[in-house]
């Protein structure tokens, strides 16, 4: 017989809105295995929304935050960054030899392995240029025939659901019919929760990203696999910093776990 041993999987909310990192995770925890415990968490200071590169990069800074009080804490085992631009993931991965799995990274990795071609459905048409440089730099821009925007603030997943809803499904319908595709994957985190609804509705596999990074996560916990300390992933060099940074001067991590 298999031994599951306890796992416990982070997910970094990157945005400041508490209703939607309640939403990631209930998700999450849906989906994950008996063995595993998620927890979610968001930084204390940034946006309430990511739909910009500004956002992404000061969202990033509560990233690299968050993954280093977990790493205070001791017994996290692999991170989510639950945000489709997945905003500061190289530097997390720099802070920790657990895994960190950014959704966009997850959700293109399993819509390939299902389908030779997928659409990316987002909210913000601005937002699907970050969507394009993501695919680009992961080498999945093949996989995607198009990167379409349901035209929706992300806010607006928490605060007029049912809305848009519809405007997503549309979207996904366009998409099903005028793309050539065999999947959808869904561009925010905080679509989260509907993904089944959004498939029964299309008809063809959707791909959700914080689902998608959670069984990556635990997959990846699962066969002993941790962030490399080789080459560029190694832990940052100590420094001083300055200023409102200060408190990253001449950074200690924890003992290799």
């Amino acid at each position: 017989t298999c031994e599951y041993h306890p796992v416990h999987i982070r997910l970094i909310n990157p945005n400041t809105t508490a209703a939607m990192t309640a939403t990631i995770r209930q998700a999450a925890e849906q989906l994950a295995a008996p063995s595993t415990t998620v927890s979610a968490t968001q930084p204390d200071a940034g946006p309430v929304s990511i739909e910009s590169h500004f956002d992404e990069a000061v969202s990033a800074v509560g990233v690299a935050e968050e993954v280093l009080k977990g790493e205070r804490e001791g017994n996290i085992d692999a991170y989510v960054v639950a945000c489709f631009g997945d905003p500061g993931l190289l530097a997390a991965r720099e802070l920790t030899r657990a895994p960190v799995i950014g959704i966009a990274e997850a959700a293109f990795h399993m819509a390939t392995l299902i389908s030779t071609r997928f659409s990316i459905v987002t909210t913000l048409g601005r937002t699907g240029i970050i969507a394009e440089h993501l695919l680009e730099q992961y080498g999945f821009s093949h996989h995607c025939r198009r990167i379409r925007a349901a035209e929706i603030p992300v806010l607006d997943l928490e605060d007029h659901p049912d809305a848009a809803f519809s405007r997503i499904v549309q979207e996904c319908c366009r998409a099903r019919d005028e793309d050539g595709i065999g999947a959808i994957v869904l561009g925010c985190g905080g679509m989260a929760n509907l993904t089944h609804a959004i498939s029964h509705e299309v008809g063809l596999p959707v791909v959700e990203g914080v689902s998608a990074a959670l069984k990556l996560a635990e997959s990846l916990v699962g066969l002993g696999l941790h962030t490399s300390k080789f080459g560029d992933l190694d832990y940052p060099r100590p420094k001083p910093y300055t200023g409102k940074f200060a408190d990253f001067s001449n950074l200690t991590l924890p003992p290799t776990r």
